[in-house]
């Protein structure tokens, strides 16, 4: 008899896509703790099984960069997926939630010649030491960099492989204000930073840096919320089968 499995709290809004997660094998395929505090707020307890994907994917390789994470987190949730079916072939998952979130930096034209032909944008990941944080932060200080979440969901369906895949992106611009040297050097010495892309974390001690965020907060911290439970709306009134097989 295969186990039972409930991800929907009783804090979450009553909209049919909850509805529809009701009962079912909901696993996010990340061991992120802030995804799932995430997820934990709306209303969302998925199972969490790490992906063992090597986000190794040539960034050189993308003519759109922003394909990049959503490349990475479908990657994730497809490993997780297939490793959960073959292991247990009579409690397969529902629902796979991969995401991916980066840093480019400088996402905004500063000259007639960069609104004409874009801006090249480069990725910011994780500092590899203090040094490192401390050039990327003064790099993007008085600037904007931005931050992209990919999600990708994977659902299993009747027809070949056997499941589908559903893939967002978000994208929100981070202000930095224009911080003292000694500001930037207090926060390298932190290390919060550290294990952070862009060498920065919104939601900690990293916002003393921030002058604004146009666009979800959430996103910046590595879920966006709305824009999930958005798609799965749209997959729940476009998709008659969506999570009833």
């Amino acid at each position: 008899m295969a186990p039972q499995h409930n991800a929907v709290l009783p804090t979450a809004l009553k909209t049919p896509a909850i509805q529809r997660l009701t009962n079912k094998r909901v696993v996010l395929a990340s061991a992120s703790p802030r995804r799932k505090e995430i997820l934990q707020t709306l209303g969302l307890s998925p199972e969490i099984v790490p992906s063992k994907f090597a986000e190794d994917l040539p960034f050189s390789s993308f003519d759109d960069i922003h394909e990049y994470p959503v490349s990475t987190a479908t990657q994730k949730a497809v490993e997780v997926y297939q490793r959960l079916l073959t292991d247990a072939p009579d409690d397969p998952p529902d629902l796979v939630i991969g995401a991916d979130t980066v840093v480019f930096t400088h996402a905004l034209p500063s000259t007639t010649i960069e609104m004409e032909m874009g801006v090249q944008q480069e990725l910011l990941e994780k500092p590899s030491s203090k040094g490192d944080n401390m050039r990327m932060l003064m790099d993007l200080n008085g600037g904007v960099c931005e931050v992209v979440t990919g999600v990708s969901l994977v659902y299993p369906i009747l027809s070949a492989p056997g499941y589908e895949i559903k893939s967002i992106d978000e994208r929100t611009l981070v202000f930095f204000g224009d911080n003292p040297d000694h500001v930037l050097k207090a926060y390298v010495d932190s290390e919060e930073g550290l294990d952070r892309a862009g060498g920065f974390a919104v939601q900690g001690r990293g916002n003393l840096l921030i002058r604004k965020i146009d666009g979800d907060f959430y996103n910046v911290m590595g879920f966006p919320g709305a824009s999930f439970f958005k798609l799965l709306d749209i997959l729940v009134e476009d998709e008659e089968d969506f999570l009833a097989i």
